[in-house]
């Protein structure tokens, strides 16, 4: 699978609100090709997009994704929009050609199984597979495996390689790995690439570091800029 060199972080970065329908046009706009968003169930099991535990930091509400309906979640304001549906999320990337990584966000106390089930049915239903699924969690991982899917791909994400990596990545099939860039070296890099698998590296905000990750055999970086390589973000 092609991965876009440069993704934008959470939709669009800093260019709109985090996790938002317009951050994954300003990315467009830009002419950013790869766009990362993180999705969890709402308390009724639909899948929406959201990066913590709580609405509190990012929309008008309060309270844990998790004890709120989609119902509850539509009405929040997230600087102008409605917490999104997944299924929003993807048709969007689909009008907009944008290559999407797809994050299983697992909240605290959640069921990881049933989260990695219900996020791939959606994704069966409204995806065109241009893209990657990731998780830190390896049963939401596998649980999304098990569900019917022509496109699924999938990548391991970790903060720094752990000791078992590679039996990780050939337990959920990975075409990647998706790593913390502070552990990115140029050792761990090449590592991963010569087992054939792509690399792709977050949050990377400064040239100079995105410079040497993708010297050192990195296949993509992660950002909350991606304003800053625009010309090269194919």
């Amino acid at each position: 699978m092609h991965y876009p060199q440069i993704i934008a972080h959470r939709c669009g970065g800093v260019l709109a609100a985090e996790n938002s329908l317009a951050g994954l046009a300003a990315a467009a706009r830009i002419g950013c090709r790869g766009v990362e968003f993180d999705t969890m169930l709402s308390a009724d099991g639909v899948p929406v997009l959201m990066h913590d535990d709580t609405v509190d930091r990012t929309t008008s509400g309060h309270g844990a994704v998790a004890r709120l309906t989609v119902a509850d979640l539509r009405r929040l304001n997230l600087r102008g929009e409605p917490v999104p549906l997944l299924a929003e999320a993807l048709a969007r990337c689909a009008e907009l050609g944008l290559w999407a990584n797809i994050e299983i966000k697992v909240a605290t106390g959640c069921d990881e199984a049933e989260l990695g089930r219900a996020v791939a049915r959606t994704l069966a239903e409204s995806w065109n597979g241009h893209g990657v699924i990731s998780s830190f969690s390896i049963p939401a991982l596998l649980a999304a495996k098990s569900q019917p899917s022509r496109h699924a791909a999938f990548a391991l994400l970790v903060d720094d390689l752990p000791v078992d990596w590679q039996a990780q990545v050939r337990e959920i099939n990975a075409i990647a790995v998706h790593m913390d860039a502070t552990f990115a070296t140029p050792d761990k890099i090449a590592a991963v690439r010569e087992i054939g698998r792509a690399v792709a590296c977050y949050t990377v905000n400064e040239r100079s570091e995105a410079e040497r990750l993708l010297s050192s055999g990195a296949t993509a970086i992660f950002t909350d800029h991606p304003e800053f390589w625009a010309s090269t973000a194919a």
